[in-house]
């Protein structure tokens, strides 16, 4: 099932092996992709659907240092690089849109402020240019202000098909901004976007019908994670979240729905992904450490349509084939996985 075609939204997928969106940190200056990106992108283009890392739809929102941008012109021309070598190779690829809110740091970003659904902040630090600082107090956004992130989303997807990628995937999960509105721990909010579900979601879906009313419903992915607990993330109860969103997001007829099935701390658990099958009637792309041979029976007992693979495909530019061929698999070298430079990024052998 693995190399059964797939229709996905707007794109017809050769195989059901997706690379996950994955930081690597190698943008230049200013957010700047560059021509090592393009060569990474290129050598994985034997998956059915690439979704690059998170990139930024707006200035200010650092939370990586050196993640890429899409919200000027030079980013729109220095992504088309990528878009192209990709598409030479025969491949697809998605933009993972992103807006990193509280996950952001005032000393990665010219001092601006943090902003967030509520003035609570990660715990802990987070590393800067200056060294190791602690996490900040985030801005809690104004009914006002919200429309100005929601049009910056839309814009984000303007730009990234003028960059020539096939679509976009919203990202929606692992406690960055959207995701700081879903879940009722971050999200203390009393107005029209805290409290009930409804509410904590009414964000993602202005989002959501900013982007698809930008660039066409069948062009548009969402990325969730409703048990991660990454960035100081916790909701009451994921599973309820999970059958709320499922349900809702089939009146937007997404490309798909991308749904991470894990805590990456292991202290939220619960089955999301039957719960979001049950709900969902679109293409449901399954993420977290599945093996090869995991994803084929999920695929073929219809629990997932499609699997995204993170570090097994950072590894193994070529994994398509190395699955096909029952092949042994490079080891991830963790290392390198953010650190510049083509050591551990683009230098990984193939068959």
């Amino acid at each position: 099932m693995l190399f059964n075609p797939l229709k996905l939204g707007a794109l017809t997928l050769p195989n059901r092996i997706l690379l996950a969106p994955l930081t690597r940190t190698r943008a230049d200056a200013g957010h700047m992709p560059n021509d090592l990106m393009a060569e990474y992108y290129a050598q994985r283009a034997s998956g059915g659907l690439l979704i690059t890392e998170c990139t930024m739809v707006a200035p200010h929102t650092s939370a990586f240092y050196a993640e890429p941008g899409i919200y000027s012109d030079a980013h729109i021309a220095a992504w088309k690089k990528v878009t192209d070598a990709v598409h030479a190779k025969g491949g697809r690829i998605f933009m993972q849109i992103w807006h990193a809110g509280r996950a952001a740091h005032p000393g990665l970003n010219d001092g601006e402020r943090t902003v967030s659904s509520s003035a609570t902040a990660i715990e802990g630090e987070i590393q800067t240019p200056t060294g190791k600082v602690p996490q900040a107090v985030p801005h809690a956004l104004t009914a006002e202000e919200i429309p100005v992130i929601v049009a910056a989303f839309a814009q984000g997807a303007k730009n990234a098909i003028a960059a020539g990628f096939d679509g976009v995937e919203v990202h929606g999960a692992n406690g960055y901004l959207i995701d700081q509105f879903l879940r009722d721990t971050p999200n203390q909010r009393t107005d029209g976007y805290g409290g009930s579900m409804e509410n904590r979601a009414r964000f993602l879906f202005e989002v959501l019908t900013a982007v698809t009313a930008a660039i066409g419903a069948d062009r548009v992915g969402l990325r969730l994670s409703p048990l991660n607990s990454y960035n100081s993330m916790k909701d009451s109860d994921p599973i309820a979240l999970t059958t709320f969103l499922a349900d809702k997001l089939n009146a937007f007829n997404l490309a798909y729905l991308h749904l991470m099935r894990a805590d990456f701390f292991g202290v939220q658990k619960g089955d999301v992904v039957t719960i979001a099958r049950e709900q969902y009637k679109g293409v449901l792309i399954g993420n977290m450490g599945y093996t090869a041979d995991e994803a084929e029976q999920a695929i073929t007992a219809g629990k997932l349509d499609a699997v995204a693979f993170g570090t097994s495909f950072l590894a193994n530019p070529d994994l398509p084939d190395r699955i096909k061929a029952g092949a042994a698999l490079n080891a991830p070298d963790s290392n390198t996985f953010y650190t510049p430079g083509p050591k551990g990024y683009t230098d990984y052998p193939t068959l």
